[in-house]
């Protein structure tokens, strides 16, 4: 049996929705392009719909050969599905791919996969595997192997597996469903979902996404099967990672890519001024991130700066399995001492837009606008009073970057001012980030990603993984699983609006801002502009 492909003329249903909803500015033209190409909209037709022609090729031509130097945080590796930080991820991209990518522009494109096709209500996915792909043992790429990855991602027993999170519509009893997945032919498989479910393939983007061969030991710097131009060299925690071009694989991707011979991470901490003495003395070629009052000075040092506007964000979040944050009043009392206005101002250079305490953005195609949260410090203080907290030492933890410790630094200094007492512990990142789904009171910085969605799941829905507030609410995963497979913008931003709401009545954490964030890279480094959900795509920078 094999699959009969829908014509390239044929567009999805609501590719056209989507496209007019553009028009009509209910949609950036981001999240039109993400929308549409998630449901199998390939990005040439997507930006057609528009009027507009794709952007076209670069027009130099790569130059093979060379070794870049990028500083980034080298954390500890583990199983891919349980990564909870993007850097693990970067290290590891050379040889571990992805079904799908999301691009600097909000397309989303076939990687592992040649093509893929929803239903009209997205409770079917069609997924056709890229043929001619070999995993570097000489193993064929097939569909049974992305079969096993979907097994994998649903697998729920697994301490830490944040994929099931974005699986639970081809779940059941806490592992994927029995007849979830349908192997038509060798290189196609088709998912049949139990819910609606428009946000699947842009959480086959997500970093934990990597996609591994089945006999993977969960080591993948140990065990580096994969189906990249690249394998590891060195990966030494807090110190530094390499990698080089793999001599010994040809790659599906041949020509396109793997310019460079080899890629240095270099762990500098978190101190800046560290980065800069580096970049001063030619011993790294890009950063990561650049952050705060430092943009100036790399460009000053001839760098250059890329920016993506985003949805990231910093998130205070309380864990309501700890007290007192079991209590609503306290959350919500010590959300009312804060203005986030002056969070962002202080804490992060006002490089940025104003949030609302729930995590939702404003570029998201869902965000609903409500009315505007006040401050109010007198009232802060009589509603921790009328709970017997008046003069509770609250604790806010966060670690030391830059950012990070900045905006808990003012958030703890207006707690001062309404009279609230606080104090504040700032702990090395290696520390903090070992415990940070336990801590009762502190900073979590978030990525964004392309639908609100996206992040509701992850974070705020009942038990799963990434619920560090520890947030359960019926009502709230009920909404959500509603809003998951609701395609119009207009219907969908009304169940949003109650979602954002009760993020907010609940008091489920401070979300100040969403920032902007900026790389700095030498100007002889090409294609390594700052990605919007900081993704390291190594293998197509290149050198001059």
């Amino acid at each position: 049996m094999t699959h009969k492909k829908r014509k390239a003329t044929e567009l999805h249903c609501a590719a056209k929705l989507y496209a007019r909803e553009c028009s009509e500015g209910k949609l950036s033209r981001r999240e039109f392009l993400t929308r549409a190409t998630a449901l199998g909209v390939a990005a040439p037709a997507a930006y057609g719909l528009l009027g507009l022609s794709a952007p076209a090729a670069r027009a130099d031509t790569p130059r093979m050969g060379g070794t870049l130097r990028i500083q980034m945080d080298i954390r500890a590796q583990r199983d891919p599905r349980t990564w909870d930080w993007a850097e693990p991820a970067n290290v590891c991209r050379g040889w571990l791919e992805y079904l799908v990518q999301y691009n600097r522009d909000g397309t989303i494109i076939p990687v592992l996969l040649e093509d893929w096709e929803a239903n009209d209500d997205a409770t079917e996915y069609t997924l056709m595997v890229r043929q001619g792909v070999t995993w570097n043992n000489g193993d064929a790429f097939t569909a049974e192997h992305v079969a096993h990855n979907f097994e994998r991602w649903c697998d729920t027993s697994v301490e830490g597996n944040s994929m099931a999170s974005r699986m639970g519509a081809i779940m059941e009893d806490d592992a994927l469903r029995d007849d979830a997945i349908e192997l038509v032919d060798e290189h196609t498989l088709r998912l049949h979902l139990s819910r609606p479910d428009i946000t699947l393939i842009s959480g086959l983007a997500d970093y934990p996404a990597a996609v591994v061969h089945p006999d993977f030991n969960g080591d993948p710097i140990g065990d580096p099967i994969g189906t990249g131009p690249y394998r590891p060299v060195s990966y030494d925690t807090g110190i530094s990672a390499v990698v080089e071009r793999n001599p010994d694989h040809t790659w599906w991707n041949e020509g396109n890519g793997a310019w460079l011979d080899r890629v240095e991470f270099i762990d500098l901490g978190t101190d800046p001024a560290a980065w800069v003495a580096s970049a001063e003395g030619a011993e790294i070629d890009m950063l990561y991130e650049t952050t705060g009052d430092f943009l100036g000075i790399f460009t000053a040092i001839g760098m250059e700066q890329s920016e993506a506007v985003t949805a990231a964000t910093l998130v205070m979040r309380f864990n309501q399995d700890s007290e007192p944050y079991d209590n609503r009043a306290v959350r919500r009392a010590l959300q009312t001492a804060i203005n986030n206005a002056e969070v962002l101002e202080l804490g992060y250079s006002d490089l940025g837009i104003v949030a609302e305490n729930h995590h939702v953005c404003p570029i998201h195609p869902e965000y609903a606008e409500l009315p505007p949260i006040e401050m109010d410090r007198d009232a802060a203080l009589e509603m921790l009073a009328a709970e017997g907290h008046a003069e509770t030492e609250f604790e806010l933890i966060s670690s030391d970057e830059t950012f990070h410790a900045d905006t808990c630094d003012n958030i703890a200094a207006q707690m001062r001012d309404a009279g609230i007492n606080v104090r504040r512990t700032v702990l090395p990142g290696a520390t903090f980030w070992n415990d940070w789904l336990t801590y009762p009171f502190s900073a979590t910085s978030w990525a964004m990603r392309p639908l609100g969605v996206q992040t509701l799941d992850l974070a705020y829905r009942s038990g799963v993984a990434w619920n560090e507030s520890a947030f359960s609410n019926e009502e709230f995963d009920a909404l959500l699983d509603q809003a998951n497979g609701i395609p119009d913008a207009d219907e969908r931003r009304e169940v949003m609006a109650r979602l954002q709401e009760i993020m907010q009545d609940e008091g489920v954490a401070i979300i100040p801002y969403w920032r902007s964030i900026f790389r700095h890279a030498r100007p002889n480094v090409h294609n390594a502009e700052q990605h919007p959900t900081l993704e390291v795509h190594y293998q197509t920078y290149w050198m001059s």
